[in-house]
């Protein structure tokens, strides 16, 4: 099996910066693309930021040029760097990863979420 687990999330001030962290385990073989979403209540569940293996990254319009995403390849870890925080960024973010299991079969993962909190 494998699994996402994240970190770093929290309470922040409106304008301030926070790392989120998710580090992937299990029987892995390969992390294919890598990447972070996150979900507001009622919401449907959005892409902020996603990297390829080779460090290609995208990004939601919404956080261009605050965001920025990143990754470890060796640690099995992606990372998304948030700075400018807004009230609006306030919500769950998840962290999403297409892994190559060492039985050969691929599969989707997502993290448990972790909350971010910008207050005013």
């Amino acid at each position: 099996q494998v699994q996402l687990v994240e970190s770093g999330g929290g309470l922040v001030q409106a304008g301030g910066s926070l790392r989120l962290s998710c580090a992937a385990s299990g029987t892995i073989f390969r992390i294919n693309a890598m990447g972070w979403y996150r979900q507001a209540p009622g919401k449907e569940r959005e892409l902020v930021a996603v990297i390829s293996s080779g460090g290609s990254a995208d990004y939601a319009d919404s956080v261009k040029g605050r965001f920025t995403i990143s990754r470890d390849n060796a640690k099995n870890k992606v990372y998304v760097h948030k700075n400018s925080l807004k009230t609006e960024d306030t919500t769950v973010y998840y962290c999403n990863a297409g892994i190559l299991r060492t039985n050969g079969r691929s599969v989707e993962v997502w993290g448990q979420g972790t909350l971010v909190a910008v207050s005013s």
